[in-house]
């Protein structure tokens, strides 16, 4: 085996792993959408190459696309003429909105701890805490409005990558 396919299959298995951690999926799932973002970013993989690549039954390869796709983490291509779907990871754009989300979402707990806590400070501990939520509440909206740049910038490449490819 030469080093570039050593490093491709490392980095796929890290992959795998990361996103098993990141989204509480199966192993095989997150191998699968490693296998993706490295293999089949320019035409997408077909269920056959799935197989043969991870070599993995066809039943548990089926079940974690369908639990993939479920999740938004993948989607399917058709090419007319061709019977097959050609399976892509979803655009970092999308992972990155999901992330937007989740501090969207703690954004407004740490608001209404916030307005709370002004109210209630009465000791040093709830100043303090009071102060951390403060430092918190500034962190999520730096957090909020890079993630906001980036998502748009990323967007802006995958509609150019999708217009090039057109």
């Amino acid at each position: 085996m030469d080093n570039l396919q050593k490093e491709r299959e490392e980095i796929i298995e890290i992959l795998g792993i990361h996103f098993e951690s990141l989204y509480k999926i199966p192993p095989l799932a997150g191998r699968i959408l490693g296998l993706l973002i490295v293999d089949g970013c320019k035409s997408g993989l077909c269920f056959e190459n799935i197989v043969a690549k991870l070599a993995a039954s066809k039943s548990s390869i089926s079940t974690n696309i369908n639990l993939l796709l479920k999740m938004e983490r993948i989607y399917y291509i058709t090419i007319t003429g061709d019977r097959k779907k050609y399976f892509k990871s979803a655009p970092l754009s999308n992972r990155l909105t999901s992330y937007l989300k989740m501090i969207e979402a703690e954004s407004i707990v740490i608001n209404k701890m916030h307005d709370y806590r002004k109210k209630t400070a009465s000791s040093i501990e709830e100043q303090c805490n009071l102060e951390n939520i403060i430092s918190y509440k500034n962190h999520l909206l730096e957090v909020e409005k890079s993630l906001q740049k980036t998502i748009a910038e990323f967007k802006k490449i995958e509609i150019n990558n999708t217009n090039s490819n057109n």
